[in-house]
């Protein structure tokens, strides 16, 4: 059992059977036939209990009899030390850790050139870090996409200099998908056109313990998965996304839920309302950022709420920013509106300069 909050912030035991990890092991080593049975060195800077770690740093690497470099937590000094008497030849992580390390290794004299594949995941992975990672090291920096549900892989980029960074990639080995409309997702889009992705493979989850309903409402008849994500597919086969159906904030791979902070936020004296939404980070990906409401006669100063935060939240929850606002954007039945929220704020900060 694999749990995630999924769409809701809700824990959910996914159901993975032994098939289910071993396909995703053997399509990941399919997809990288560069890595020799027996001969690389992964990193393993992914926690072991997330499905990414769990996937790419531990049964990919037992299946191909990799040695397996375990680390605390990613700390750049603790990789170079470690390149320094074990050099990494495959390095899964997320975006950010990227321009981390090839500016640690500059100032360290620390080359890079032992990994030929570094993979990033959990988040989207900005063109510009390709271009760095890929000079440093003179391997290759190669997107893929997943979710828990699909253990977690499903789309890659090839491992070959024909990528396409921006793209999420095209379907793994064994595995199928489908653009489906949004609303409907038994019909599907027009060739080009955006929808949401459906996946189907040995890889795909069997649902969701104890929780029938949930089952229901993700995996489709036949096997087929809904991972909430609108997409768009090329003429040549290659998958971009467009947009999140979820309104999750995805920080530094980890999933937080805007419900969580704002449940935070509107304990604290003197919060009338808080909507919590994802801002770009400085070094890409998203961060959390929040739109706080004051009551009545009340004066709320952002720095002393962050504080706050930090005492009831994992250090990755807390709010980078939050702004102070008189009213939240609604639609017409009352519901507040996380999107405008956050084309709120963007302006706020643009305008600011």
């Amino acid at each position: 059992l694999q749990y995630t909050g999924g769409t809701t912030g809700i824990p959910k035991g996914a159901i993975f059977t032994h098939r289910n990890l071993v396909a995703n092991a053997a399509q990941s080593a399919a997809w990288a036939p560069e890595l020799v049975a027996g001969k690389e060195t992964f990193y393993a800077i992914l926690p072991l209990f997330h499905v990414y770690g769990l996937t790419l740093c531990f049964t990919t690497a037992v299946m191909i009899g990799a040695t397996v470099v375990l680390f605390p937590r990613f700390d750049p000094d603790l990789v170079l030390d470690a390149m320094k008497k074990r050099p990494a030849t495959f390095l899964p992580g997320v975006p950010p850790v990227y321009p981390r390390l090839v500016e640690r290794a500059r100032e360290r004299g620390v080359p890079l050139s032992s990994v030929k594949i570094a993979l990033a995941g959990a988040m989207s992975l900005p063109p510009e870090t390709v271009t760095e990672w890929e000079a440093a090291s003179g391997g290759l920096l190669i997107e893929g996409y997943g979710m828990t549900e699909t253990s977690p892989i499903s789309i890659g980029n090839p491992i070959a200099r024909n990528r396409r960074p921006g793209c999420i990639g095209i379907p793994y080995p064994s595995t199928d998908i489908r653009i489906v409309d949004r609303d409907d997702p038994l019909v599907d889009v027009a060739p080009g056109e955006p929808g949401e992705l459906l996946v189907h493979g040995p890889q795909v989850f069997s649902g969701y313990w104890n929780r029938p309903e949930d089952t229901a409402a993700t995996l489709l008849p036949e096997g087929w998965v809904r991972t909430g994500d609108v997409v768009a597919q090329d003429e040549d086969g290659f998958i971009r996304v467009v947009d999140r159906i979820k309104e999750l904030i995805i920080v530094g791979g980890f999933n937080v839920y805007p419900s969580e902070v704002e449940a935070v936020l509107q304990r604290m004296p003197g919060v009338a309302e808080a909507a919590a939404v994802s801002l770009p980070g400085p070094t890409g990906g998203e961060q959390v950022a929040a739109a706080v409401v004051p009551e009545p006669g009340q004066t709320l100063d952002p720095a002393a709420l962050i504080a706050e935060c930090r005492v009831h939240l994992a250090a990755y929850k807390v709010p980078r920013r939050i702004v102070i606002v008189d009213d939240l954007p609604r639609s017409t039945i009352g519901k507040i509106l996380r999107g405008a929220v956050r084309d709120q704020l963007l302006k706020q900060i643009t305008d600011a300069g």
